[in-house]
């Protein structure tokens, strides 16, 4: 039986964007790496090469409507924003791609506005003033609306009408813990792919094996090793440790 590999959209750019900075904003580039690196899961060191259920993209649409800013009072179109006009071209790129499914959600209605964490923790610990902040540093609030649920409709639905024999999940968060622990009680192979972050070690002991086939980001401190040592007693022959070559099986 195959494997299905899942991408949490969102995720992946953020780490896409910490590996090839240069590229922020070059959609077919992050849509070709998407691919490639997913495919990258069908081989491993001293096993034949699986065969490709199909390789499932979770996002949300960019926000695209008008909004002034609370300080500037500037309107700001965010339909021709950088991030939008990635998105988008990202979305149609990945639509051309063989056997890639594109799952999307949808953004919380919101016309908050929010700052980034070490400028909201300056304000709370009296560092800053409300009265000092630029318009530069605020942005609209944004919160994507079903994407974690589609993932994990997805993973049941895979594991229970035994359409997969493995599934890669590419996520870094503990939130699929629950569909990852009905996966192996299925009999399917979960493996995990954070792109070379830290795991959270409730995450680890869930899960049959991590592997990242993505190059490590140059800021090297975010490895698994710590938090992969720490981890509990249900583990299975692929770990993680520091010393691990990249993409082989841990």
């Amino acid at each position: 039986m195959p494997t299905a590999v899942l991408i949490d959209g969102g995720y992946f750019v953020k780490r896409f964007r910490r590996i090839e900075p240069h590229n922020a904003y070059n959609p077919e580039r992050a849509a070709e790496l998407a691919h490639r690196w997913a495919l990258a899961h069908l081989t491993s060191s001293g096993c034949d090469r699986r065969d490709l259920y199909r390789i499932f993209f979770y996002d949300c649409p960019p926000l695209r409507k008008r909004m002034h800013n609370p300080i500037s009072g500037v309107c700001i179109d965010y339909a021709r924003s950088p991030e939008a006009l990635f998105r988008v071209a990202l979305h149609d790129a990945l639509k051309q791609k063989r056997k890639v499914a594109l799952r999307l959600g949808h953004l919380a209605d919101s016309n908050a506005w929010t700052t980034d964490s070490r400028t909201l923790d300056a304000l709370l610990k009296g560092k800053r003033t409300f009265s000092a902040l630029l318009p530069s540093e605020l942005h609209p609030e944004v919160r994507q609306k079903g994407v974690d649920m589609r993932i994990g409709l997805d993973i049941s639905s895979l594991s229970l009408k035994r359409q997969v024999r493995q599934i890669v999940l590419v996520a870094g968060d503990s939130d699929f813990i629950p569909a990852a622990k009905l996966a192996r009680r299925e009999g399917v192979d979960f493996v995990l792919d954070p792109m070379w972050s830290a795991i959270p070690p409730g995450l680890l002991e869930h899960i049959n094996g991590v592997r990242s086939t993505c190059p490590r980001p140059a800021f090297r401190h975010e490895t698994w090793g710590a938090k992969a040592s720490a981890a509990g007693s249900d583990q299975t022959h692929r770990r993680a440790w520091p010393g691990a070559a990249q993409g082989d099986d841990l």
